[in-house]
């Protein structure tokens, strides 16, 4: 179990929820769906009793009632004991007014930019990494800094990607967002700033957020050249001087686009002058769809932080990132991460490291996979959603989509009846931004790329047909931190 939610919590992630539009219980249902399709309120969690969330929202139990009864009709609830129902995404066969296009079981997700395992590859790994495992049997299992031979790994593939590195100089961690939080709690104290660009990775602002930290956003261009605002970067680390700076710059998320390597060079420049620490998210960097040749920030100084795992590009299942930096840094990293964990699993770094060391083997045929589905999707958003204006993203998992009203909220609450999970645009900044953006990956095969963007469009018919829908579910926008 994942235990419960009290009606004080509730209530401040529900916001300002009830507009008027609707009745209230359909407003508070189409909220509490979105923070469980959002990920802000958890999987299996006891949400209040019917009694306790009406006497804190000062409204009749009969509303609530009403509203706990709309999410187990829609699979959102369990139908638990009494009324404490449980967060739960549904699985079944949802129907969608999307004419010629087969329904899926269930509901194809869009919230997750991830692709499945590289499966012989994977296998192999972990096959040969248990005839290694006899070897370290011996030893107490707990190491904070990483297997050697994976450490090494990664060292080496730096090195050969022109940034000469040891092992001395790789923690290995349990994932990205683990090395991030590391790399937050070692370097950013409570209410420092830490740039970011906006948009961003949400997982990034969430890990900021929890860290006590301040996100500072700088916008991206609205196009594509320049792909950063350096002039606007350089200012902010001058004026503000942040603690450090969270950036993406190998096909950042959500938009694909990748930084230039004169970019890099002004901005390690501006760090180093201003004493902001750069920390580079290198998870998508070997997702090069266009063939686009740039180096590796660290490259640039010693003094950049990177960050690293095979999420992407191999299998999220993993759980092994990385971090890169000097050896000082490291010290202090690891110092850190001791307080948070003793180590990870050993065998999946054994496997690591092998599949470090052939890290181009499956990528050819998976880069090629990529290409088609993202020439499908481009395609598709093209004919089904001629009015959508999206940004070609040159490599990475996923295309960034301006859309025509400030609905991106509305359409996510309203997805799950056409069959499809969907992360709003306000989940990639902070303020509220972005509802006139939705982050769609195209890791997903054409067939089911093409039932996704007909059901994107036949939720945007749904709303063009019914005005008063976008200011009703525009007010289950995500709680947001506003940043000076």
């Amino acid at each position: 179990m994942s235990g419960s939610l009290n009606p004080t919590a509730l209530v401040r992630l529900l916001g300002s929820w009830n507009s008027g539009a609707l009745p209230a219980y359909r407003e508070l249902a189409d909220v509490v769906r979105l923070l469980v399709m959002d990920g802000r309120i958890p999987l299996d969690v006891a949400l209040p009793s019917e009694r306790a969330l009406a006497q804190t929202l000062g409204l009749s139990r009969t509303t609530v009632t009403a509203a706990y009864a709309s999410l187990r009709e829609q699979g959102f609830l369990t139908a638990g004991q009494g009324s404490r129902g449980r967060t739960c995404i549904p699985h079944r066969t949802v129907p969608v007014s999307a004419p010629g296009l087969a329904v899926p079981d269930g509901l194809l997700d869009l919230a997750y930019a991830s692709l499945p395992a590289a499966g012989e590859v994977v296998h192999r790994a972990f096959a040969e990494a248990l005839t290694e495992l006899p070897a370290l049997l011996p030893g107490f299992g707990y190491d904070a800094v990483g297997v050697p031979a994976l450490r090494e790994a990664i060292a080496e593939k730096y090195t050969a990607e022109g940034v000469p590195t040891t092992a001395g100089q790789i923690l290995v961690t349990s994932g990205a967002q683990h090395a991030l939080n590391i790399v937050l709690r070692t370097l950013a104290g409570k209410q420092d700033r830490v740039l970011v660009e906006h948009p961003t990775y949400p997982n990034a602002l969430d890990a900021i957020r929890s860290a006590g930290c301040k996100p500072l956003p700088v916008a991206l261009p609205a196009g594509i050249s320049p792909a950063w605002d350096i002039d606007a970067m350089v200012a902010t680390m001058n004026n503000q001087r942040p603690a450090m700076a969270y950036l993406v710059p190998d096909f950042h998320n959500p938009t694909g686009r990748i930084m230039s390597d004169l970019q890099r060079r002004r901005l390690v420049r501006a760090a180093t002058a201003s004493g902001t620490v750069l920390v580079v998210d290198e998870t998508l960097r070997g997702l090069n769809l266009d063939g686009v040749r740039t180096a590796p920030m660290s490259s640039f100084s010693p003094a950049v932080v990177s960050i690293g795992s095979l999420s992407k590009s191999h299998w999220a299942g993993l759980r092994t990132g990385w971090i890169r930096a000097d050896e000082a840094m490291i010290t202090r990293f690891v110092a850190t991460r001791t307080v948070m964990d003793l180590g990870g699993p050993v065998v999946e770094q054994l496997a690591a490291a092998r599949l470090i060391r052939s890290f181009s083997e499956p990528l050819d045929a998976r880069l090629e996979e990529l290409r088609r589905n993202r020439e499908s999707l481009l395609g598709l958003l093209a004919e089904y959603l001629p009015s959508w204006e999206v940004e070609r993203p040159q490599g990475g998992l996923t295309a960034w989509c301006r859309i025509p009203s400030p609905c991106s909220t509305a359409l996510t609450v309203l997805a799950p009846d056409f069959g499809l999970r969907l992360a709003a645009g306000p989940r990639f900044g902070v303020g509220g931004a972005f509802e006139h953006y939705l982050r769609v990956p195209y890791t997903l095969p054409p067939a089911q790329l093409e039932f996704a963007v007909g059901a994107l469009r036949a939720a945007q018919d749904k709303l063009d047909a019914a005005p008063h829908l976008r200011r009703t579910l525009k007010a289950a926008r995500p709680a947001v931190v506003a940043v000076a």
